[in-house]
């Protein structure tokens, strides 16, 4: 298992590294610059400007200069936050960040685990036809959707919940950031669980244990749950990558002051540092736990391990 994974990890490097130029490249061939919104200032002083930040370099040089610095760990200063690098504002950010994607996805695992289950032992019934229909409309409709809709909802016309997070103390300002970001994984969750578990149910085992006369909800618990959450597992990268993005939105929307802000302010702003070093980290943490995930599967199925 050890040799997999580290196998997986000089496979990411390629990967990383073109997640890396594209962005560089992208970031750049945007229209204007880091200090076009600045006031206007004699040549002189642009040109100072620009030579401070290697911004008068050719294209090739900036990237290769930008790649050094990556190599030993430093992802530059901020153009529009003074005094702060790019690696002091990510760790600002990302604890906020890190703790909102993890309860969005805690909540989608337990919430769409237990609809797919009762949807899979309810096969055929109007209750799981239910599940199902509500499963695709939360898979249809995208979380800049879903986000105002709750919003409008919850906070503005039955006032349950917080609107925003300016001015909101205690755990009720989590709520709607949290079910916004959840609902679509709860959705493929409890879709992939409904079908697992259907397959898991009409395995010989199955049919055994039920010979020997243990209940549906041992069954489930001790014989068919585990085998059943491989396909969950396998989604687990897919998913957490999608509620990374999605926490761009999300925070933006409900004024979170997490990495996603940060990102939409310096695409904004023309912040090229800023927003190449929150591409890299999430494209990191990325691969990093799609490996974890290859590794918790390996664990659970012995058959991969062997292979």
């Amino acid at each position: 298992m050890l040799r997999y994974a580290l196998l997986r990890l000089l496979g990411a490097i390629p990967t990383l590294l073109l997640v890396i130029v594209l962005a560089f490249l992208m970031v750049h061939a945007a229209p204007g610059g880091p200090f076009d919104a600045e006031r206007a200032l004699p040549a002189e002083i642009e040109a100072n400007i620009a030579a401070a930040y290697h911004l008068d370099e050719p294209l090739y040089q900036q990237f290769v200069r930008y790649l050094k610095g990556l190599v030993q760990g430093d992802l530059g200063p901020s153009y529009r936050y003074r005094d702060h690098t790019v690696s002091e504002l990510i760790a600002t950010a990302f604890p906020l960040s890190l703790k909102l994607g993890a309860m969005a996805m805690l909540l989608a695992l337990i919430v769409g685990v237990a609809a797919g289950s009762l949807a899979a032992l309810r096969r055929n019934t109007l209750s799981d036809r239910v599940l199902m229909m509500l499963a695709m409309t939360g898979i249809s409709i995208p979380v800049f959707v879903i986000a105002p809709v709750l919003v409008l909802f919850l906070a503005v016309r039955l006032q349950w919940l917080p609107a925003g997070w300016s001015g909101n103390e205690g755990a009720a300002r989590f709520l709607l950031p949290v079910i916004a970001l959840a609902l679509p994984q709860i959705a493929y969750i409890a879709r992939l669980t409904r079908a697992s578990m259907i397959d898991v149910l009409a395995s010989d085992f199955v049919r055994t244990a039920r010979a020997q006369g243990l209940g549906t909800a041992a069954i489930v618990r001790y014989h068919a749950l585990k085998p059943a959450m491989l396909p969950v597992l396998s989604y687990l990268g897919p998913a957490i990558a999608a509620i990374l993005t999605g926490s761009v939105v999300v925070e933006e929307i409900f004024g979170i002051p997490g990495l996603g802000q940060f990102f939409v302010r310096g695409a904004l702003n023309r912040d090229y540092t800023l927003v190449l070093g929150i591409v890299i980290f999430y494209a990191t943490l990325v691969v990093l736990l799609n490996l974890v995930v290859d590794i918790l599967y390996g664990a659970i199925d012995p058959r991969i391990r062997r292979r």
